[in-house]
């Protein structure tokens, strides 16, 4: 499977049956801010406003945006000329905008593999956490679900399982040594679906992620206290 296939699989088969509120729009492949922006009759800066964005090239296929101003919120000109105190609001971008969560209880998680947590979450540099132990650490699912990928296909994640936990979640475990479960297949939670390895890495460690409605969010706040 290409990557092309595999990056679209990662990030569209958690939202493929999620519906679309009123006032979102879900980036489309090809998007760009500024065709949203004219399509639904509002101004790019509006949209980086509303979603907290870091920039206006930080969107992904998949992502839900907001298109209608949320409550108490104005709206400014689709042509560009925003006023001048919506404009100030728009620096207050922070790594606590940027942090997603999943709403509370929404799944319950397990511990992926035991080890050290040598990198987390933060929504900009990291959508994931990096757990480090020896090579062959089991890697296990954190919530039951089916295998949507497996395999090396995309770039940069090396030996790569994704599990599809329902129409909402999937996450993703990376640079293992051994992958043991195939596509398709189903997995309970706390099964053993891989071996800590570094393919496609510097150190040995896995690296998982946690995606909600096709975005990356912390799994802290669904994983158990250590």
């Amino acid at each position: 499977m290409g990557a092309v296939v595999v990056a679209l699989l990662v990030l569209l088969t958690a939202c493929g049956t999620t519906k679309v509120q009123p006032g979102y729009y879900r980036v489309q492949s090809g998007d760009t801010l500024t065709q949203i922006a004219r399509k639904q009759g509002t101004s790019v800066s509006n949209l980086v406003r509303w979603n907290s964005l870091s920039n206006s090239n930080s969107i992904e296929v998949g992502q839900m945006l907001r298109v209608a101003p949320p409550g108490g919120q104005a709206s400014t000109s689709a042509s560009g000329k925003a006023q001048s105190k919506p404009a100030a609001s728009s620096p207050r971008t922070s790594s606590s905008t940027k942090r997603r969560t999943a709403p509370p209880g929404a799944i319950s998680l397990v511990w992926p593999a035991q080890g050290k947590v040598t990198r987390g979450y933060d929504g900009g540099g990291s959508n994931g956490i990096v757990i480090s132990n020896s090579s062959g650490t089991p890697v296990l699912a954190a919530a039951g679900g089916t295998v949507a990928y497996s395999g090396s296909g995309l770039r940069g994640y090396g030996h790569l399982v994704i599990i599809k936990h329902n129409a909402s979640f999937l996450s993703i475990y990376a640079h293992n040594s051994k992958l043991l479960v195939k596509e398709g297949q189903s997995v309970k939670q706390g099964q053993k679906i891989a071996e800590m390895g570094n393919s496609d890495s510097k150190q040995v460690g896995l690296y998982f992620e946690l995606r909600y409605d096709g975005q990356a969010v912390d799994p802290a706040g669904n994983l158990p206290p250590r």
